[in-house]
């Protein structure tokens, strides 16, 4: 955090961005002014945005905004009728039909394409077909299907629809399906006959038979073929996707929606209790989305994104709205990443000349173990932005990708937000120099601070991660729970979004996450974030990851405790005591893990985010919490062991 800055943009790049362009265009003279103005006057900025994107509506709005519900409550554009639709494909199906809108490139390479017509077309006939089963209007879809086009043509049918999409990650189990499925009484479920992971199939419609047999609102499974495997099974609800979309039905219409009616379902996992179904409208996420790629991405019309996602992750739908809605394109890889060789996702962005490309720091981690195999060939030709969300970046993982994949030049993007946030909070942007893990700031009408205890906006010292006034985007509410809604945001602080992260501002005014708070270690009164010592107990050992928690001290209150993974072919007895001495000289002797377990595999979702607070919670013997998401439920058994053992708690350095 301390440094000067690694990239910086030139003079040309800041004046040819979306960004510099919108902030002059309403009259500020820098990007800070453009945040200062938005905060004091939410309407007037919002207004000024969904004009400036082009928002199609089929009713104009009364008004912007209207808080008299109450700040947590706030409608958007009441009076307003739409359907983002209509913003995403039928303009530039209308203006440049031959436009391309989305790729498609599966593991076993190959590869489909659909201009924005012949998108308007597929969706057209996709959403009659669904008529026709008996999808309208506020009807739930489960989306259980990997990334493929049909993903995004269901997603948008359901769109033109006025149905509620329902995305699922496609590497759920059926309980996991089961229960998002019966929350949100999802009376249809589109899904796969399986997907195809390093050159095998992962079957997908077996778990979505099972998923439904304990789901009797569940009318109809469409299935659509992706690996061309046979899941020969019927209870009569089967309906095969060639089915829904033969092209002899007459179209129906799309339909004009208030913005606050539901658009998507998105579910986030918590360690306690059932998931969380975050409800977004037809002018939250898309027009949040499009939002976020111009002015925090820089995406222009005809540009190319990929993001190494899924649609059942906030950043799928955010990858298909965003990029639609500016008239870019959608590039999907539907495969591992790093498969048949570490090098496979450059290669892919290379061939479909793809201009912005979001990596996770986790993947980017597991890149980097794999050495020279992992860097591109060549540069990726057209590429220009490197973007990055989920977590926290190590400096080490952080430095890799931009020298080894950005050759110094490239700009990567950090990008945070969440699933309940309809898209970013914070991101990085053209008109602002960063350094390693850095954000610019928070992105134009997000009002956003960093706390401390006191709730006082501070600088230079951890704090949380605040929203001060409402913004477009943000979540509607929790499915059927407003109460859990506003005791999970708006509790602390009156009319205060409090998002969970730790946070930080620099002295060069550079913005960094820095861990879940609820994952926050107290030592003997001093508080660390786990990733500050995550990134520390990698810096010159030999472990190639790390989750830092905290566990109960009868001195220090809490001690921290570190489970790390050795590198490939490195010497595990050495990495405990090596991972003590960097913690103790980067953060301090306070900091010094009581010990430090090295474990075949840190548990992870299957998005890879590390599920810390899992880990402590069964290396203290406590309940787990919601297991979900989580990608290998074996990996929890050496914690477990090292829980029960004797020496759990002696103070040593386990070898694991």
């Amino acid at each position: 955090m301390t440094g000067p800055p690694v990239w910086s943009p030139t003079e040309q790049q800041a004046r040819e961005s979306r960004l510099w362009r919108f902030v002059h265009q309403l009259g500020c003279a820098s990007y800070p002014e453009l945040c200062q103005r938005a905060a004091k006057n939410p309407p007037w900025f919002w207004d000024a945005l969904v004009k400036d994107l082009g928002i199609i509506w089929s009713t104009p709005y009364r008004e912007v905004m209207d808080t008299s519900p109450g700040i947590p409550l706030t409608r958007w554009f009441p009076g307003g009728l739409l359907n983002a639709y209509a913003s995403a494909v039928v303009r530039y199906r209308r203006s440049d039909p031959e436009r391309l809108a989305i790729i498609g490139e599966t593991e076993a390479g190959t590869s489909r394409q659909l201009t924005y017509a012949q998108l308007d077309e597929a969706v057209e006939r996709v959403a009659a077909g669904l008529r026709e089963i008996g999808v309208e209007r506020g009807v739930a879809v489960g989306l259980y299907l990997p990334l493929v086009i049909e993903n995004a043509v269901a997603l948008l049918a359901c769109t033109k629809l006025g149905a509620v999409a329902v995305p699922l990650f496609s590497g759920f189990g059926a309980e996991a399906i089961r229960q998002r499925l019966s929350d949100a009484d999802a009376r249809v479920l589109i899904t796969a006959d399986a997907a195809v992971r390093r050159g095998r199939p992962v079957l997908m419609k077996p778990i979505a038979v099972e998923a439904a047999a304990g789901l009797p609102h569940l009318e109809r499974l469409v299935v659509v073929k992706c690996a061309g495997v046979d899941t020969a099974t019927d209870d009569g609800r089967e309906v095969a996707w060639e089915d829904i979309e033969k092209p002899a039905r007459p179209p129906v219409p799309t339909e004009a929606m208030r913005p606050d009616e539901s658009l998507l379902l998105l579910y986030t996992s918590g360690t306690t209790g059932r998931p969380k179904g975050t409800v977004h409208g037809h002018a939250g996420l898309p027009i949040k989305a499009a939002q976020d790629w111009a002015l925090g991405m820089d995406v222009r019309p005809g540009e190319r994104v990929m993001w190494v996602t899924d649609m059942g992750w906030v950043m799928g739908p955010l990858l298909v709205y965003g990029s639609l809605m500016l008239g870019a394109t959608a590039v999907f890889y539907d495969g591992a990443p790093d498969y048949p060789e570490p090098r496979r996702v450059w290669e892919v962005a290379d061939r479909h000349g793809v201009t912005h490309l979001g990596i996770s720091p986790t993947l980017t981690r597991v890149l980097m173990a794999s050495g020279d195999r992992a860097a591109p060939e060549r540069p990726v030709s057209r590429l220009r932005v490197l973007a990055s969300t989920g977590e926290p970046w190590t400096p080490e993982a952080w430095t890799w990708l931009f020298e080894t994949v950005g050759r110094g030049q490239l700009p990567i993007m950090n990008y945070s937000g969440g699933t309940e946030c309809g898209g970013g909070l914070l991101s990085g942007n053209f008109l602002t120099s960063s350094k390693p893990g850095s954000f610019a700031g928070p992105i134009p009408g997000v009002d956003a601070a960093v706390f401390n205890d006191r709730g006082q906006p501070v600088t230079g010292e951890v704090g949380e991660l605040v929203i001060r006034q409402p913004y477009l985007g943000m979540t509607l509410g929790f499915w059927r729970d407003p109460q859990r809604y506003l005791e999970t945001y708006w509790s602390r602080w009156p009319d205060i979004w409090v998002h969970g992260d730790w946070a930080m501002v620099d002295e060069d005014g550079l913005w960094y996450i820095l861990g879940r708070s609820d994952d926050t270690i107290k030592v003997a009164g001093k508080r660390v974030g786990p990733a500050e010592v995550e990134a520390a107990a990698l810096d010159g050992t030999a472990a190639t990851e790390a989750a830092a928690v905290g566990v109960p001290d009868p001195i220090k209150g809490q001690s921290v405790v570190v489970f790390a993974v050795a590198r490939p072919g490195a010497d595990p007895a050495a990495i405990p005591g090596a991972v003590s001495r960097s913690i103790e000289r980067l953060l301090g002797k306070p900091f010094k893990p009581a010990a430090v377990h090295v474990i075949p595999r840190l548990p992870k979702t299957r998005n890879g985010k590390i599920l810390r607070r899992v880990i402590r919670n069964v290396f203290l013997g406590d309940p787990p919490g919601d297991l979900s998401s989580i990608d290998d439920l074996a990996s929890l058994d050496p914690i477990r062991q090292l829980g029960s053992s004797p020496s759990r708690s002696d103070g040593g350095q386990g070898g694991g």
